[in-house]
């Protein structure tokens, strides 16, 4: 099984990516899909490679690599849906299992979409996994992958235009700088959405 596994990766990584990757935009959004659901990539290296040789079009790389992204996170969403509450049973005691679930239930959008900011090594499977056990909406789920990775990918992207390539190792490097930086940005982004909402429920009830 192990050779099989071995066998597949390496066709992977021989044919199928360099494959995908001639495909230009439509490449980036196969390679993030198969890279969220099933088979991971360097994806900040790859995105930061398109970014480097079409700076003109890198939001266009971005939201195409964003769409890939959500949409192939849906088969960690579905695993956990279809029976990842047993899963996690086995692994964690009752009562942190319900804590889990209320932390989730009422911050799900960001429980999401934080993670999905992130760069690797950030346990971002870990979090998709969990949306499924806890049964968030499937437009919800997408919404939140897409905007985060969007955030993500836009700021890696800029930092290629600006620093070149190496911009993909200096994210690395500075991972923690990274997500605090990412943080800001999500609360703030949450902040306005809330005050936004709240603003519009005020002028319905006028």
């Amino acid at each position: 099984m192990n050779r099989f596994s071995s066998h597949l990766l390496a066709e992977w990584k021989l044919i199928v990516l360099p494959t995908l990757m001639k495909w230009g935009i439509l490449g980036v959004g196969a390679i993030a899909m198969l890279d969220s659901s099933s088979i991971p990539v360097p994806m900040d290296a790859i995105l930061a490679l398109y970014v480097w040789n079409d700076k003109r079009h890198f939001w266009l790389y971005c939201l195409v690599a964003a769409a890939g992204s959500a949409v192939g996170g849906l088969l960690p969403y579905a695993l956990g849906r279809a029976g990842g509450e047993l899963f996690l049973l086995k692994r964690v005691d009752p009562a942190k299992f319900e804590k889990m679930r209320h932390r989730f239930e009422r911050q799900e959008f960001l429980a999401v979409m934080i993670p999905s900011m992130m760069p690797p090594p950030a346990p971002w499977k870990m979090f998709i996994f969990a949306s499924g056990v806890f049964k968030m909406r499937v437009p919800d789920f997408l919404l939140a992958v897409f905007a985060g990775r969007v955030v993500r990918w836009i700021v890696l992207s800029l930092l290629v235009i600006k620093l070149g390539p190496g911009a993909v190792e200096l994210v690395a490097r500075h991972a923690l700088l990274v997500v605090l930086v990412v943080a800001v940005m999500a609360f703030a982004g949450f902040s306005w959405w809330w005050l936004g909402k709240k603003h519009a429920g005020k002028l319905l009830e006028d």
